[in-house]
């Protein structure tokens, strides 16, 4: 009996390499399409005189103790047109504000009693959208950092006093200005009004001569 001859072709397309897959050009768009959105931070009129990392605290005074505000960086921001600058920290993870209050001239920071990594203020803080006065408490990595918040903000709040005293210099400046034109204008009043006295002495003269009967030859 014959044996089958084996099956050649059969072998031949087992042992063919498998195709490639061809490029057939096919696009296929996105289900969802992604639009850029702009944000704004609040801080593009702004340039950053400081931006350093830190840890806040605000006083409790109901609990008397101090509470974490939160962890990120600190700046101290100068506003292109106004040069009054702010206090801004947010959240490192969140970005969520704990802090958001201006430099006033009547601040001052003190380092914390007991740690000279720390500083100490009061101001009136509007991160929670109203206005509340704060005694916060920052610390910081090194003392480094912490000398350098303390000398930056001091000297805001000097440049900020020497700007008030101008505008006060200015303005009494102005108002002495304004008093000297009103006593110009009250001395010409003044001097114009003998001149219309004459004038009318002068008239009422000429009217008594004029009534003055004739003697007869």
């Amino acid at each position: 009996m014959a044996t089958p001859e084996p099956d050649h072709d059969h072998k031949e397309e087992d042992d063919a390499p498998a195709a490639e897959d061809e490029d057939t050009g096919a696009q296929v768009a996105p289900i969802i399409k992604l639009e850029e959105v702009v944000v704004t931070t609040g801080e593009e009129d702004e340039d950053p005189i400081l931006d350093l990392k830190a840890k806040l605290y605000r006083f409790d005074k109901d609990g008397n103790q101090w509470k974490e505000r939160g962890a990120g960086s600190v700046k101290l921001l100068k506003h292109k047109q106004s040069s009054k600058v702010r206090l801004v920290m947010r959240q490192s993870k969140t970005l969520k504000i704990c802090a958001n209050h201006l430099v006033l001239s009547t601040m001052s920071v003190q380092e914390h009693a007991g740690n000279d990594k720390s500083c100490v203020w009061h101001a009136p803080d509007f991160a929670d959208g109203e206005l509340k006065d704060e005694l916060f408490c920052i610390r910081f990595a090194s003392v480094e950092n912490c000398k350098s918040f303390m000398e930056t903000f001091q000297e805001v709040t000097e440049s900020q006093k020497c700007k008030e005293e101008n505008k006060d210099a200015t303005a009494a400046a102005d108002a002495l200005d304004k008093l000297t034109v009103a006593d110009k204008k009250s001395e010409e009043k003044v001097e114009e009004v003998p001149a219309a006295a004459k004038e009318d002495e002068s008239k009422t003269d000429v009217e008594n001569k004029a009534e003055e009967p004739t003697s007869s030859a």
